[in-house]
């Protein structure tokens, strides 16, 4: 990444060592270390905690939250919060880089290169921004991609299991997250998903739903939304939220705790704001209420789990695949999980990438072994037909897998798709 920058007699910044000149100066990190020391001539450097200095970013309150599922809502609904209660925040994540009710940069990775993180925050404090709410994957954690950053609050979600292509071990990659709560920061912890991580007890606070917590639910109602009372020392209030499921009960919790520890506000000021946040696209999202057909991300046997149990009341329909070039093993359990809570289950592909479509099937069909109605086809437009034909009147259809993503990666080639416009289609021309 070559950006414009002013210092002395430098015009350009970069983190590439293939695009240095005379007029470029390079940003060092422990990322790109290595391919700097294999350079014959050593350039001029700047370290991120240099160039934090040098931007005056360290004005800005970052907020990173980690988890295997729930990032990108909590994150979110923080974001949310934060400009109903008068603050100035942004937002950084899978969803783009957001600033001022608007969003300002294209979706991207999760977290980005250290370069791009620190750019993004430049132009937010240039936009007046105070906050800067981030998502942080495990990835980032371990290529220290957060290198230099101080966080005003780190928030935990949940960790369960992800990412094993690129960790190798359950155990592994529940170091590398345990990895962002070592230090004495401050930092807001999910106490029902606590033993899943190891933390620094100093400066940490924590919210649940059955464990006692600092941000404890006392009570909750999940039907006709989310409506929950909750209590934070000796305070006590109430909010209601249009969105579905008991996880977006810890999603909200996480996001009212966060915004209590960063403003200092009472909780009570905080939970008149939450009804204003309906959630994320493309997260439990809502595209037809008669019937109701919800798309959501969950592309991991956890967050199928979560998703298929919030609606558990219902008949449930399931579209689903896996997607290619990542780890096989949670194939046959996202399988399982679909054989335990859905009536219709409808395999079909997700992003095949370079696998073969109808191998990636094969795995997820192990996990589903005796179960009635499954049917797999590679074809997922025909796969959320075939549902939809078949649903029945106080159904549940819920597509999961690819969320708010409008595309289909398939050798190499990103082919335009659409769950929620496919959905709609259909629905226009009575499937």
């Amino acid at each position: 990444m070559k950006i414009p920058f002013e210092k002395e007699t430098y015009r350009f910044l970069t983190d590439d060592t293939h695009e240095l000149d005379g007029h470029t100066l390079f940003l060092k990190t422990s990322q790109n270390n290595k391919y700097y020391e294999a350079l014959e001539e050593k350039p001029p450097i700047v370290t991120p905690e240099e160039l934090i200095a040098f931007w005056k970013i360290d004005k800005l309150k970052v907020v990173g939250v980690t988890g295997t599922n729930g990032k990108t809502t909590v994150t979110a609904a923080i974001y949310s919060f934060l400009i109903d209660l008068g603050e100035r925040p942004a937002l950084q994540g899978t969803r783009g880089l957001f600033a001022q009710e608007k969003r300002i940069e294209e979706k991207s990775m999760t977290t980005p290169s250290v370069l791009e993180t620190l750019n993004n925050m430049k132009k937010t404090v240039d936009l007046g921004c105070n906050y800067f709410i981030m998502e942080v994957s495990s990835h980032a954690i371990d290529q220290k991609r957060i290198e230099g950053i101080k966080f005003a609050l780190k928030v935990h979600t949940n960790v369960t299991s992800d990412h094993l292509d690129y960790h190798g071990s359950v155990e592994e990659y529940r170091r590398v997250k345990s990895l962002f709560f070592a230090d004495e920061s401050l930092k807001l912890l999910n106490k029902d998903d606590i033993k899943n991580i190891t933390y620094n007890p100093i400066g940490a606070q924590s919210y649940g739903v059955d464990q006692p917590a600092t941000f404890k639910v006392q009570a909750f109602s999940l039907l006709d939304g989310i409506t929950a009372g909750i209590k934070h020392l000796k305070e006590e209030a109430t909010f209601h939220s249009p969105m579905v499921g008991l996880f977006n009960l810890f999603n909200l919790m996480a996001a009212v705790g966060s915004v209590a520890m960063l403003t200092g506000k009472k909780v009570e000021e905080i939970c008149e704001v939450v009804e204003n946040f309906a959630g994320v696209a493309g997260r439990m999202e809502v595209v037809s209420r008669d019937p109701l057909i919800i798309v959501d991300f969950a592309h991991t046997d956890d967050g199928m789990y979560q998703v298929l149990d919030s609606i558990k009341d219902r008949d449930i329909s399931v579209v689903f695949g896996a997607g290619g070039n990542r780890d096989k093993s949670k194939r046959p359990r996202m399988g399982a999980v679909a054989g335990k809570f859905a009536k219709k289950i409808y395999v079909t592909s997700d992003n095949p990438r370079d696998e073969v479509p109808e191998m990636i099937l094969e795995d997820i069909l192990a996990g589903l072994e005796g179960k009635n109605h499954v049917v797999a086809t590679p074809d997922r437009k025909l796969a959320i037909k075939m549902a939809l034909d078949e649903l029945k009147k106080g159904d549940a259809l819920l597509i999961l897998g690819k969320g708010d993503e409008d595309y289909q990666e398939i050798k190499g080639v990103k082919y335009h798709f659409d769950d929620r416009e496919v959905v709609r289609a259909l629905l226009a021309r009575g499937a």
